[in-house]
This record gives structure tokens, sequence and C-alpha cells, in this order.
């Protein structure tokens, strides 16, 4: 089982100007990145992007995947029952079996007719 990285809120990364990227070039920003892990550009002191290591991101989309699974997983069996329920409504006798619930008459008896046995 993998952990989950760690990454620090946009505020507390390093810090550096457009400027500087371009004139420390990529070897330089990679440098920044590989000591810092990741580095914010900046434009006029304003965040414009952060770039971090192919590692660092492809570590990201693992923990959003690991993190999705769950609600993936519930969804994926809402749509099975879903699924279940609209066949039952498109089969041959479908209209058939409707007429016949509609027929008898209401017997509640205090209760509400629903639910999966309807």
């Amino acid at each position: 089982m993998s952990v989950a990285p760690k990454f620090d809120a946009l505020d507390a990364l390093p810090r550096t100007p457009a400027s500087d990227v371009k004139k420390l070039g990529w070897r330089g920003v990679m440098k920044s990145v590989a000591r810092d892990g990741q580095v914010v550009v900046t434009h006029h002191n304003t965040p414009e992007a952060v770039i971090l290591s192919a590692e660092a991101y492809d570590a990201i989309l693992r923990a959003l995947e690991a993190a999705a699974a769950p609600q993936r997983s519930a969804l994926e069996a809402l749509q099975a029952r879903f699924d279940a329920r609209l066949a039952s409504l498109e089969a041959a006798d479908a209209g058939d079996r409707l007429r016949v619930v509609m027929a008898q008459p209401a017997a509640l008896r205090g209760k509400v007719k629903a639910g999966a046995s309807h």
C-alpha cells in the first residue's frame, strides 16, 4: 500500500519569479524542484504555475484515484440496481404486469404499497 503524498499549501511553497526562470533556464528550475519538491512561479508576486516532478504528479494522480474509488464503487452499485429495474420496465410483458397491478383493489391495510416488492 502506498502512502499518500504530502503537499503544502500554495502559500507555503518556495517561490521564484518568472524572470528568474528565464535567467536560470530549465536546468536551474529543475534543480530547485529537486531540492524543494515543488516551486511556485510568480508574475508580479502573483502565483501563476506550480512546477513539480513527474514522480510527484504521478503520486497526486494515484492519491486522487484511491480517494475516488469508494465513491465510484457506490455509484457502480447504484447504476447496476437502476439498470436492473429499467430492464424489468423494458420487458415485453411490462405493460401487462402493470395493468394487472393497477386492476387489483388497493388493500393497503395501513401499509404503503411501494418498494422493491412492487
